[in-house]
């Protein structure tokens, strides 16, 4: 059975509904990763499967003996986060109270725990060290730390690499990758399209339109396409959409939208107002012939490089620990 099974699930704040239409499943060992526009719902999404507010509509059923106080939860980072006045220590040890219940004291095996993911996270170092005083991406190895002694099974994590620099996004990732193939099933909210496809085995998309099913289904989907070809645009710091009537969702989902890319769509449109109006020419046809060719490439591109982001993101990461390593030994 399934760890988490969503079945026509609606979420949203009191009789304000932000996503629906929501089914997917999460089974031991998945790693599902949550897309979509800003405000479409994600994080709202994830407080429903944390029980931390009520479902609009729908349900959601854990399994596999999954309880509620076996998820291990990475919030968004936050200022306040950030000036927390406690140790490493401290803070790490905190995520084994929601399994052991408020006791007055910590027992052993909490220690054992806490110090095996500090040791994991590699912050046994830092473990006497004010939280506040670290850096964004040791912070965050310490909440992840601090997640994983509050479960064995499954982590949700929200915007994990949020503000952190190139490098240190690609060991977080890196990290989580090395945790899902120990076991850990992982529910991760994303904004980056390319590190999701490089590291998910599953996809749920949210919002005007919802998708969920494996990374490749997701990358033969138009939709799936047209983002990955969006992030690529703006990566590159080109404008992607140009003034139009219809929304570009409803046009890219439509049976007869040749391409997943919004300026094929919006060639295409031209080219029909142009006819219309009698201009259509040959070389009006022939351009856009030659603008749907260039958007398939785009579209090509994007995906050869969502395919090898996770891989090139793994071998930074470990050539980065061998260097660690080294520089230890020499010290002792």
């Amino acid at each position: 059975m399934a760890l988490i099974a969503v079945n026509d699930l609606s979420v949203g704040y009191g009789s304000q509904i932000v996503a629906e239409n929501i089914n997917f499943k999460v089974e031991a060992g998945d790693y599902l990763c949550i897309v979509g526009e800003n405000g479409s719902g994600k994080s709202t999404l994830m407080k429903t499967l944390l029980n931390l507010q009520k479902p609009v509509k729908g349900e959601i059923i854990k399994g596999d003996g999954l309880k509620e106080n076996e998820i291990g939860y990475l919030p968004q980072h936050t200022d306040v986060q950030k000036d927390f006045p406690a140790s490493v220590k401290e803070i790490v040890l905190s995520g084994c109270l929601g399994r052991s219940g408020f006791k007055p004291f910590y027992t052993s095996a909490d220690k054992k725990l806490a110090s095996e993911n500090m040791e994991r996270m590699g912050i046994t170092d830092l473990a006497g060290r004010s939280y506040r005083e670290l850096s964004g991406g040791q912070q965050q190895r310490v909440l992840l730390a601090r997640a994983l002694c509050a479960t064995r099974k499954l982590l949700l994590l929200d915007e994990p690499v949020s503000g952190l620099d190139p490098k240190v996004t690609a060991e977080m990732y890196s990290l989580i990758a090395e945790l899902n193939k120990e076991g850990v099933s992982i529910i991760m909210i994303s904004h980056d399209i390319g590190a999701a496809v490089g590291y998910a085995d599953h996809i749920l998309h949210i919002g005007g339109n919802v998708f969920f099913g494996t990374r490749e289904e997701y990358l033969g989907s138009k939709l799936g396409r047209f983002f990955l070809m969006r992030q690529s645009r703006d990566d590159e710091s080109m404008p992607l959409f140009k003034p139009r009537k219809k929304n570009p969702y409803s046009i890219m989902m439509s049976e007869d939208s040749g391409t997943a890319g919004d300026s094929d769509a919006y060639a295409s449109e031209e080219t029909e107002d142009e006819a219309e109006e009698g201009n259509a020419s040959e070389e009006t046809a022939a351009a856009t012939e030659e603008g749907n060719a260039s958007e398939e490439n785009a579209v090509e591109t994007a995906v050869e490089k969502a395919s090898e982001n996770g891989v090139n993101a793994e071998q930074d990461a470990d050539n980065d620990k061998v260097k660690d390593k080294e520089v230890k030994d020499n010290d002792r």
